[in-house]
């Protein structure tokens, strides 16, 4: 079964397209670490097709911010708009075509297993990460 999405309060609640994600990621951005009020944001990567578009009753339920990217894209971020919590993130290229995935943040996941979670954007990092992790990022 796929695994399910849960905001904190459980107000929004949906599954994950597939069993797995296609990557995990532990961003160490400025914007991620606005976003968590953490040291870094987690996200988990899946296929868009399957999940998108959420069903009406969890994207009423959504607040969204929008925001540009360093890499010229608009990025969607989706909260609960009860307890706040960012649920996921959706990548519009500047064409106003969606990337073919939607990025999940880690705490809402049940069960996301975080073995061979790459580090990005580790130049900004507040905290020691692993090494040979990934100075740079992949582009969102």
């Amino acid at each position: 079964m796929n695994p399910r999405i849960m905001c904190q309060c459980g107000q929004v609640v949906f599954r994950a397209s597939t069993p797995k994600p296609l990557s995990v990621y532990c961003c160490h951005c400025l914007e991620c670490q606005k976003q968590s009020a953490s040291a870094f944001g987690t996200s988990a990567i899946f296929p868009a097709e399957g999940m998108w578009p959420l069903p009406d009753n969890v994207l009423a339920k959504l607040a969204v911010y929008l925001r540009p990217t360093d890499s010229g894209n608009t990025l969607e971020c989706y909260f609960c708009n009860n307890c706040g919590v960012r649920v996921l993130h959706r990548s519009i290229l500047p064409d106003g075509n969606p990337k073919p995935t939607l990025s999940i943040k880690g705490g809402c996941l049940e069960g996301l297993s975080w073995e061979g979670a790459k580090h990005i954007f580790t130049r900004t990092a507040r905290l020691p990460v692993p090494e040979g992790s990934d100075p740079g990022s992949p582009s969102f």
